[in-house]
């Protein structure tokens, strides 16, 4: 739907950019094969006001003109929609290559690698390697689960989802239908932050523990969509950034550096054991649970009962 929706918009877009004379309804449908196929007048009509109102919002300058006969014609002037000539520094052209390199999946690979086309295309210099002197980097973020894609596309097109979700404490999924605010990645984990409608808050969910499709649904969002360092606080809480307490834990030797790494304190405990203070937040058991074995939690209690139910739902499959 999405693809399709892409495909009609830049059909019309050119249409618009490419006439020297304004354009009226009827001839726009007779140029667009899917206005041609929208079936009634007030299909077509809805549909072209739709699309006209996203170009105009993705920043194309679409002039309304009335002609002699009353008719009404729409065209988008190239000089109206032409950018300024893009200049970069070779410190630039080097961090959007970094970022170009980020993505390692195909179908994103491809679109960064296209980005940095129509960058030369624009004026990127040719002596400048946006990869330059960083080349030895190789960052990326992996994306594993199926329903990374149509939750990107749903953040960037506002569309409520629906999609089967199972909470770590679960024994079997439950159906969600969130209205999709924005994908971070956090510990090498996706998660999706958006306003639960069931719920009626806001909630952060982990991709690979969506199951089955992600389905779009029609309709405008109920809530008000923050700002995007709002969402990304709201992840790193729900995610166990952010920590009030501490918990104590047993560790095995030679096991578990990242828990390591956020420990306030480390003592041998024997027998193989070290005993760690780490600090105590939201999601905290979850991060446990990866450990499995290694991990022991001693205090507090209701952290040792929440890694317990965690545990016992992954021995039920």
């Amino acid at each position: 739907m999405a693809i399709a929706k892409a495909e009609r918009l830049m059909n019309l877009a050119l249409c618009l950019l490419g006439t020297r004379r304004p354009l009226s309804k009827r001839e726009l449908r007779e140029s667009i094969e899917a206005y041609m196929e929208a079936g009634s007048d007030d299909s077509f009509n809805r549909m072209f006001e739709r699309d006209k109102d996203d170009l105009r919002e993705l920043g194309l300058v679409i002039e309304t003109v009335e002609n002699l006969d009353g008719e009404v014609g729409y065209l988008a002037r190239r000089d109206s929609n032409r950018l300024p000539p893009i200049t970069l520094d070779a410190e630039e052209a080097a961090a959007l290559g970094l970022a170009a390199k980020v993505w390692q999946q195909a179908r994103l690979a491809g679109a960064a690698s296209g980005a940095l086309q129509k960058l030369r295309a624009a004026g990127l210099p040719e002596d400048v390697d946006p990869y330059g002197s960083h080349g030895a980097l190789e960052p990326h973020i992996p994306v594993h689960e199926a329903a990374f894609e149509p939750l990107m596309l749903a953040c960037r097109d506002r569309r409520p989802v629906v999609f089967d979700y199972r909470k770590a404490n679960a024994a079997q999924p439950g159906t969600r239908h969130v209205e999709p605010w924005a994908l971070e990645c956090w510990r090498g984990h996706w998660y999706l932050a958006g306003w639960d409608r069931d719920r009626g808050a806001e909630r952060v969910f982990r991709l690979s523990r969506i199951t089955g499709k992600v389905r779009a649904r029609a309709g405008r969002y109920t809530a008000e969509v923050p700002d995007v360092v709002t969402v990304r606080e709201t992840v790193a809480s729900w995610a166990g950034e952010t920590a009030d307490r501490s918990a104590l834990i047993r560790l095995r030797s030679g096991a578990g550096y990242p828990l390591r790494a956020k420990a306030v304190s480390v003592r041998e405990a024997g027998d193989g054991w070290d005993e760690l203070e780490i600090p105590y937040g939201h999601g905290l058991d979850a991060w446990l649970v990866e450990f499995g074995p290694d991990v022991v939690v001693v205090e507090p209690a209701e952290l040792r009962a929440d890694v317990v139910d965690r545990l016992r739902a992954v021995a039920k499959g």
